[in-house]
């Protein structure tokens, strides 16, 4: 039995988004789909290298190492964009996620970095075969987090590997074996975001045309809100000696620099909830015009459900442009599909564009902050505080001399646990603040210091006498005379060389009572 694929291949802007970061490839060796980050045009230069790279692979794969073929060309890819930002330092950061199949009759070599997917159904059953290299996801395999937590979690996109121009790429590679019958997807997250993988499954069982079901798929994610690129490439498995309809031979590429009719419009689908939701945002003109206006709006609620099929032009397009596709419909090539010659083109026309790229929005957990300790002193840490297979989301971006021993036990608490900050400023503002509370604490120290250290007044002459009065009344009047005559006779005795007791030396002044700054006054109280 001789196993052939039939395909097909879809995107969308989605409802958010301006432009088109995804790139896919389809054909009948290749299937792959890139999703660029990197900003409008170095996303777009990420994902377009990457498909561009890989596409060559789409030819006669017997006898070939496919993973090893795979694995080449990626290192290529990751050349390629090293290159290219050494020679634009404003792509300095972009990458792309990239999932790709090369088939040889029944085997398959997949190969996957980043969080764009790829799911098999088989049987009814649908199974996602690649795993998100994901931050989220990483917790999830940690048991740190569940799958339903995951699903709603602030950085379920945070992305940990992906193909850049800094880092070699370190992508799974693994086999798996086709069965007649199998029908693959391979999706942006643009889809698996917000639509469940419950309702992927169950739209690709339900609708045995394969035009049909992305429609179905595209059309759920712009009802979803569409916040994405909404890229998907859908291949069936067939026996090529007993199928009604042959395997496809074209090549088919979409996405990224390739819009509906190369005039810079990115491709939108036609459904309801996107033609509202351009209405809304005024990018769609309401038919007619003064007081019939209101009258002659578009119904939405009959519009087709559907994206435009290959033969029909821009959905948002003028006539003319709607005519110049019909004139391309004898070669098969409508909006969104173009064969590989034209990909050269496109490719010539992106790689110019890099020349002028003045965006740079791509950096992994670079623009979060956080105040935390390192080698026990107060730290302003960049990135995520977290820890993922031994290798650490964030890097000191300001170290302080503020110990953290020497900081209120609350606050120091706070501080070992992490405090969040929106930006580098404000967590300046907040080291600041607890500069300020350790230099109070600096200061009462030497105030406390200085109570318990300060000397104890000396006694005056009249007190100690006072203390030793008299108390002689007692004794014998011959002890009165002899003291007496005493001091007769040393007045009358010659002057001789008296020796006199220096005087103790005067002690320094004490120093004066530390002063508490007044700022310390709200936290600490006074100096009292």
């Amino acid at each position: 039995m001789t196993l052939g694929l039939r395909y097909t291949v879809r995107t969308d802007v989605g409802l958010i988004r301006d432009g088109n970061e995804d790139c896919a490839y389809a054909g009948p060796h290749l299937l792959a789909i890139a999703d660029g980050m990197g900003g409008h045009a170095a996303g777009e230069v990420a994902s377009g290298v990457a498909i561009a790279t890989l596409a060559p692979l789409d030819a006669d794969t017997t006898g070939t190492d496919m993973l090893k073929s795979l694995a080449d060309a990626i290192a290529r890819a990751n050349e390629s964009l090293r290159r290219i930002t050494l020679s634009e330092p404003s792509t300095e950061g972009m990458g792309t996620t990239l999932t790709a199949m090369l088939w040889s009759d029944d085997q398959i070599a997949l190969c996957h970095i980043g969080d764009s997917r790829a799911y098999l159904l088989r049987d009814g059953e649908l199974r996602q075969i690649t795993h998100d290299h994901t931050l989220v996801q990483s917790l999830v395999d940690e048991g740190r987090l569940t799958p339903e937590a995951a699903a709603n979690h602030p950085k379920r996109s945070l992305v940990l590997r992906a193909l850049q121009s800094s880092v070699p790429a370190n992508p799974d590679l693994t086999m798996l074996t086709a069965r007649a019958g199998d029908r693959y997807l391979l999706c942006s997250d643009g889809l698996s975001d917000v639509v469940t993988n419950d309702t992927i499954g169950k739209t690709l069982a339900d609708l045995p045309d394969l035009d049909e079901a992305v429609a179905r798929l595209i059309d759920l994610a712009i009802r979803a809100g569409g916040p994405d690129n909404i890229t998907c490439v859908l291949a069936e498995v067939i026996d090529v000696g007993t199928a009604a309809a042959a395997p496809t031979e074209e090549a088919i590429i979409v996405g990224a620099l390739l819009t509906d009719d190369d005039t810079g419009t990115a491709q939108r689908s036609d459904s309801p909830a996107a033609r509202a939701s351009l209405l809304s945002r005024g990018l769609l003109p309401v038919i007619g015009s003064g007081r019939d206006a209101e009258d002659t709006s578009p119904d939405l609620a009959g519009l087709p459900l559907t994206m435009p099929d290959s033969s029909g032009g821009n959905s948002l397009g003028t006539p003319d442009n709607d005519a110049a596709a019909e004139d391309e419909s004898d070669e098969d090539a409508g909006p969104g599909r173009r064969r590989w010659p034209i990909v050269t083109s496109a490719l010539i026309v992106l790689f110019a564009v890099i020349g002028g790229a003045g965006y740079l929005g791509w950096h992994i957990t670079q623009n979060e902050y956080f105040v935390g300790t390192a080698g026990g002193k107060v730290v302003i840490f960049r990135g995520v505080n977290e820890t993922v297979a031994g290798i650490h989301l964030s890097s000191v971006a300001l170290a302080t001399n503020i110990p953290l021993t020497e900081i209120p036990t609350a606050e120091a608490g706070q501080i070992q646990a992490t405090i969040a900050a929106e930006n580098l400023p404000e967590a300046r503002q907040i080291v600041a603040r607890i500069r300020q509370d350790y230099r109070c604490g600096l200061v009462e120290a030497d105030i406390q210091r200085w109570a318990a250290s300060k000397p104890k007044p000396t006694p005056t002459r009249s007190a100690a006498k006072s203390k030793h009065t008299s108390s002689r009344s007692g004794t014998t009047k011959s002890t009165t005379r002899a003291a007496s005559a005493t001091r007769s006779a040393a007045k009358q005795a010659p002057a001789k060389n008296v020796t006199l007791k220096a005087s103790a030396p005067a002690q320094p002044p004490y120093p004066p009572e530390p002063v508490l700054p007044a700022y310390c006054t709200s936290s600490l109280g006074g100096a009292g």
